[in-house]
């Protein structure tokens, strides 16, 4: 028995020597060694690479990039290193759950979308635009980014419901580089919007801003279907997909969607479990239905996290204004917004914590309607911090109201 727990800790040991290795070797990017030196050394020492250890690679970026004071260009520079270096060198782990209706099969039926959108229509669009900038093609090719900015669904499921559940597992690199290359894809397809909608003859800046949009796009295909797809398939549960299926109807979808309802076996299901109880208060009592059913009928959105940045509750009006899913839940709430507004977070929060302030609001043009957004710090008796309380609200009727209403009409 010995000999076998004696193997046992030796081979612990060498895959911790090779975790090391491989992230030795990573390391030496960000010590200004050359991409191609360090990806001929990748090459010799290492070979091919589990998608465990690619995690490993990713919060090692995620924790020096986080650390640094790295420019936006200097940050992508290095993203597209680790990209360049791990092409072709991942082990792809059997997807046996990539079926019609599983999650991770609807996205990948809208990046075939996005190819097939990319390479029949978009590029056929800017071979014409090429031989004549005539208006009628450019304004092709404004058609072609307003479909092409449908990939928005795409990211957002993927930030909102894939995002939270391997943060769950410990797993933070995917929320912090992935979104961020997200948020340039996205800004990258608004200015080619912007430049094609205020055309004034410059063809060629244009063209280089399609070739940015479609190189970051398939760029992106293949880090979520080498890299996060099996990353996630790894580690997630039946039930967790079963959760994230449920829940991506409401985000919605890019340029297609699932053919049929997924509807597994569910044998890791724990029983639903029903409740009848009561919540007594000072001013009286109500049964968890009645409360659920209140807060849910009241004309505002509310979102509360705990004392530790936590969501934990929000309410499901019937029309929303921001999209929130169950998979929030347990997040926190930096975690939930793109990294680049992350900080803006924690300096609210912070404020609310060491009691500088007790309320802080915000009020913007949100689609067709006008938002008035509410943070209040919570607080008890003693005046002890215990989370806060964010009141999203349309005013747009309310700012339309005139004169007076008396009586029932």
């Amino acid at each position: 028995m010995s000999e076998i727990i004696n193997n046992r800790e030796q081979h612990t040991e060498e895959v911790s020597e090779r975790l090391q290795k491989i992230l030795d070797i990573f390391r030496a990017l960000y010590n200004g060694e050359n991409v191609d030196q360090v990806k001929v050394r990748f090459d010799q020492e290492i070979g091919t690479v589990t998608v465990e250890e690619v995690s490993q690679i990713s919060q090692m970026q995620r924790d020096i990039l986080e650390a640094g004071d790295y420019s936006e260009s200097e940050t992508k520079r290095l993203s597209d290193a680790h990209m360049s270096i791990l092409k072709g060198n991942i082990e792809e782990p059997p997807n046996p759950e990539d079926v019609p209706g599983h999650p991770v099969h609807t996205f990948k039926l809208e990046n075939k979308a996005l190819d097939e959108l990319i390479q029949t229509r978009l590029k056929q669009h800017v071979g014409q635009f090429i031989e004549k900038d005539s208006e009628e093609h450019v304004y092709k090719l404004l058609e072609d980014c307003n479909l092409l900015f449908d990939i928005d669904k795409h990211y957002m499921r993927k930030e909102h419901l894939i995002f939270p559940y391997l943060e769950k597992y410990g797993i933070y690199g995917p929320s912090t580089n992935m979104w961020r290359m997200d948020d340039m894809i996205r800004d990258g397809i608004k200015e080619l919007k912007r430049k094609l909608t205020d055309y004034k003859g410059d063809r060629q800046a244009v063209l280089e801003q399609v070739k940015y949009v479609i190189d970051e796009i398939y760029g992106m295909i293949y880090r979520e279907e080498t890299i996060l797809f099996p990353m996630a398939m790894s580690q997630f549960t039946e039930e967790e997909w079963v959760k994230i299926a449920a829940e991506s109807d409401e985000i919605g979808f890019c340029l297609t969607a699932p053919t049929i309802e997924w509807k597994p076996e569910r044998k890791d299901l724990d029983a639903k479990v029903l409740s009848d109880g009561f919540v007594k208060f000072e001013t009286g009592v109500l049964s968890l239905k009645q409360l659920e059913l209140i807060l849910n009928h009241l004309p505002v959105d509310i979102t509360f996290i705990d004392h530790e940045d936590v969501v934990r509750y929000f309410s499901q009006g019937k029309e929303r204004i921001f999209a929130r899913t169950k998979a929030v839940i347990g997040r926190t709430v930096q975690n939930c917004h793109p990294p680049k507004s992350a900080h803006m977070v924690e300096d609210l929060l912070d404020d609310f914590k060491s009691g500088k302030k007790d309320v802080e609001e915000f009020w913007i043009k949100f689609r067709d309607r006008y938002v008035l957004i509410r943070y209040f710090a919570v607080r008890d008796e003693n005046n002890q911090y215990l989370g806060t309380l964010e009141f999203t609200q349309d005013i747009g009727p309310i700012q339309a109201i005139e004169g007076e209403k008396r009586i029932l009409s």
